[in-house]
């Protein structure tokens, strides 16, 4: 068993209301052997964490049977030896769902009335990521990114992965014959296609552009909001633009033969093209706490913001992404009661706002300590 990639339509599963108790629990995993041995025994000590803190409330029966799928999960031998980064698993009174990432996340495990969010909130509500399409004759990629990190992603059903694949019967014939291996760039493939003409290349070129921008904006782009980066050689650059659809494409790409760059590179360069707008949203964001703040429309103060969200006036908040503030939080009332981390039981309550203000219709960013406009963890500003 293989888990599904997070997607931003998963979030509304997870947050949905549903009986407790919740179990979350996160694991960075490895995807090369042997360092990927260590992943099912780290699991099963998060397992371990999960019995213990379901034992000191319920009885021995409900808690086997909560963690069945979890158990069954740790035996499946197929399933550790392709794994990605990043793990997190889902269970509750009939349900259980699971997920892998490209990208690492913290080891936790924690059962509480709803399931622990942020570490997905990060993934997709962060203001620091974007994805990136690499394009060439060969193979059309995708990756997503931040600051940090950036590593390639499935593409969804219906996203062509060759030209093949996006012009199908349109394909002209000559171009079949394309090579489509040992890491050809987009320019040498069309070079090297036997009885090639300069108005076949013409007609197959804004085919294929159209194609996969089609797709790209359809299944990817839409459903994440994320600006959108292109990777393809010099020449490509604007005949693509030409032909794109994408409000999320970015005008400057990166022009280099995409088999010519290793992923750190790749991250490098992206993220020199988005800091400036990142910077620039961060800016906009804390402009506008402040402004709020200043005429009582704001507030950095966790028990008022607990209080605003559950009373649905929060409109946007801001959450400190590695934070924990350790405790439990009345939804209904936004009251909340600070408790001890050692406690599996014991949420995050920066974790539990978020998801507050989430069920509530606010927006929620999840932003590093540095670029915070407030030292308690969270900012938030107020519908009115």
């Amino acid at each position: 068993m293989n888990g599904p990639s997070f997607t931003p339509d998963d979030l509304a599963t997870i947050l949905a209301e549903r009986e407790g108790p919740c179990l979350s629990l996160y694991q960075p995993t490895s995807r090369r052997h042997p360092e990927n041995q260590q992943d099912p025994i780290r699991y099963a000590n998060l397992v371990k964490t999960l019995e213990e803190a379901l034992l000191r409330q319920y009885p021995s029966p409900q808690t086997e049977e909560l963690l069945a799928p979890f158990r069954k999960l740790g035996a499946d031998r197929d399933f550790w030896n392709h794994t990605g980064d990043g793990l997190a698993v889902f269970g509750a009174p009939g349900f259980f769902r699971l997920f892998q990432f490209q990208r690492k996340v913290p080891g936790l495990a924690a059962v509480a009335a709803s399931f622990h969010m942020k570490p997905l909130l990060r993934m997709v509500q962060s203001a620091d990521r974007y994805q990136i399409l690499s394009l060439n004759r060969r193979e059309i990629r995708l990756f997503e990114g931040n600051r940090d990190e950036v590593a390639e992603i499935a593409l969804a059903e219906g996203v062509p992965a060759t030209i093949t694949e996006a012009l199908g019967d349109e394909f002209t014939e000559p171009h079949q014959t394309v090579t489509s291996h040992g890491g050809t760039s987009m320019g040498s493939a069309m070079r090297h296609s036997h009885g090639g003409k300069k108005d076949e290349v013409d007609i197959d070129e804004p085919r294929f552009f159209r194609a996969v921008d089609r797709a790209i904006l359809a299944h990817h782009s839409k459903p994440s909001g994320l600006p959108l980066i292109l990777v393809a050689l010099t020449q490509y650059h604007t005949p693509f633009h030409q032909v794109s659809h994408n409000p999320f494409l970015l005008k400057s790409g990166i022009e280099i033969d995409p088999g010519a760059i290793d992923i750190e590179d790749l991250r490098q360069r992206a993220w020199t093209l988005i800091a400036p707008s990142y910077r620039a949203r961060l800016a906009q964001l804390a402009e506008e706490f402040g402004e709020a703040k200043s005429k009582g429309l704001g507030t950095d103060d966790l028990a008022l913001a607990a209080e605003a969200a559950a009373q649905s006036r929060v409109a946007s908040l801001m959450v400190e992404a590695e934070r924990r503030i350790p405790g439990i939080l009345d939804s209904d009332t936004g009251h909340m009661k600070r408790d001890s981390a050692e406690d599996p039981q014991v949420d995050d309550l920066l974790d539990d706002i978020a998801e507050l203000v989430i069920r509530r219709g606010g927006k929620v960013v999840t932003v590093p300590a540095a670029d915070m406009p407030a030292t308690t963890g969270l900012a938030a500003t107020y519908r009115f």
